[in-house]
């Protein structure tokens, strides 16, 4: 439309006149566009981290601060070479929270940044417990332990092992290769590679009912209680094989889970064995790190039985094996559960019914917030008791005569599993046996194939090996994968015993 020669002036435009352009509006929305999703992104990444952050850190806190907890107050050692040895190369997240230990209350405080704060708390005859789904004076006022036990049997100092903590007789003449079995043991703490260190803190071997050798790195003793860590299923293993035998629980029936005992729960009709054996078909997400199971259980539950018995069945019962803490801990419930029918105090029922009976005085087994032993994860006790346990097993559950175990209860255990596809897992207990159509791929390929052992993080071994009368015991704070080869070791020691 043509301007009107009156108006020509009006609409003149100027040296800074602005002149629409189509393509330059389109220009700028689309700038505007990508400004305005890039800031969105922005906030959804920081949003995202920062949940992330709030779901991660407290996992690194609660790790800290129960784990110097128990070293403080249960292995007695420094806290700060704590620190920098075992927390820090494993813990992420160390660099960026603060210790705060209480000697007075027996607390340790993990914090980071002021917003994330985890405690510990020790309690004298169960060892240190997170605060979590309750308060420090709730978990005070649980009695579940006995903080002054009836007097039992002690070790005889002079005596000689098992029954004392004196020596050994030395093994018949011909019997052992001492020499050799020297250079084994010393080997077992060289670190020729520094940056693969192996980080032994002790080994221990028996044969035939004979400690013949034992070493501990510095700052560490027989007096040591150290955590075994997954080593703690296999001693949940003993205590469901003692209620076995005094008719308080059988493996073949539907485990008393209350979870699952609504009718039509498909879950109801799992049974002991398939949980020991870990073929229930349960889901568990075994992966040690943030946002999955078995971090959320062991760091931010309340009841660790209760939050693995939720879970679903994500195969057929018996349809596959899968290794689950969760599964571990609904067995310790069922334990404690068991156990309470005669103690009260159950935990009366883990000292009288198995630590006692072997000697094992050293042993702490740790709760979670609602009072359960945590059966996965939280077993501490000497060298040279985790030994004693061993050698309960290499005769077959008898000790000094007497049955500790049901008869026939230490060749279940270390029957594979069906679906273990290297024969691996029994009820409980890692296993060397392999598989039949290839005996040779199997977890330790030099090792006899009776071997089985009590396993833990970060190396952690009660090997049992019957054909060779043998109990290795080694302990470590091994962070690198493959520093420490415990297929090697076995083989080493088991060819320092003449004849082998």
């Amino acid at each position: 439309m043509a301007i009107p020669p009156g108006l020509r002036e009006v609409f003149k435009p100027s040296a800074n006149a602005f002149f629409y352009d189509p393509r330059e509006t389109k220009m700028t929305h689309l700038r505007k566009k990508i400004l305005i999703g890039i800031g969105t992104l922005l906030i959804l990444v920081l949003v995202g981290a920062g949940w992330y952050l709030s779901m991660a850190v407290p996992i690194g806190t609660g790790y800290t601060a129960r784990y110097i907890c128990s070293s403080v107050f249960i292995s007695h050692r420094d806290p700060q070479l704590t620190y920098r040895e075992d927390v820090a190369p494993i813990n992420p997240l160390a660099k960026i929270i603060d210790v705060n230990i209480d000697h007075a209350q027996k607390t340790v405080v993990a914090s980071s940044f002021g917003l994330f704060k985890s405690t510990a708390l020790y309690r004298e005859g169960c060892g240190c417990t997170l605060v979590t789904g309750t308060t420090e004076a709730e978990l005070r006022k649980q009695k579940f332990m006995i903080p002054e036990p009836t007097p039992v049997p002690q070790i005889v100092p002079d005596a000689p092992w098992p029954t004392g903590e004196g020596a050994s007789p030395e093994p018949l003449a011909g019997e052992v290769n001492m020499d050799k079995l020297k250079g084994v043991l010393d080997a077992a703490f060289a670190e020729p590679h520094p940056e693969r260190k192996k980080m032994t803190r002790a080994v221990i071997v028996v044969y035939d009912g004979k400690l013949i050798g034992e070493r501990y790195a510095p700052g560490f003793d027989n007096s040591t209680p150290l955590l075994g860590w997954s080593m703690s299923k296999s001693v949940t293993n003993a205590l469901v094989g003692i209620l076995v035998r005094q008719g308080k629980v059988r493996i073949r029936e539907p485990a008393p889970v209350p979870e699952w005992q609504k009718a039509g729960d498909p879950r109801k009709s799992l049974t002991l064995d398939q949980l020991l054996r870990m073929s229930s078909g349960l889901k568990f997400d075994e992966t040690y790190e943030p946002l999955h199971d078995v971090t959320d259980m062991l760091y931010r539950s309340y009841d660790f039985a209760a939050y693995a018995a939720e879970k679903s069945l994500d195969a057929e019962p018996e349809g596959k094996w899968a290794y689950s803490s969760g599964t571990a801990n609904i067995i310790a419930r069922i334990v404690r559960h068991a156990a309470e029918k005669d103690y009260p105090r159950y935990y009366d029922f883990l000292r009288k019914g198995l630590f006692a009976k072997i000697g094992m005085h050293s042993a702490v087994a740790e709760p979670d917030p609602s009072g359960t032993f945590v059966g996965s994860s939280y077993m501490f006790a000497t060298p040279r008791d985790w030994a004693r346990f061993g050698l309960l097993y290499l005769q077959d559950g008898l000790w000094g005569g007497e049955r500790v175990l049901p008869e026939g209860w230490v060749k279940y255990s270390a029957a594979p599993t069906p679906k273990a596809p290297q024969g691996q897992y029994g009820a409980l207990f890692w296993l060397n046996a392999g598989t039949e159509a290839n005996p040779k791929d199997r977890l330790w390929p030099s090792a006899p194939s009776d071997a089985f052992a009590a396993r833990g993080y970060q190396e952690q071994y009660v090997v049992i090996i019957p054909s060779k009368k043998l109990v290795i015991v080694r302990f470590g704070a091994t962070s690198v994968r493959g520093a420490w080869d415990m297929n090697a070791f076995i083989s080493q020691v088991t060819s320092s015993i003449q004849g082998n």
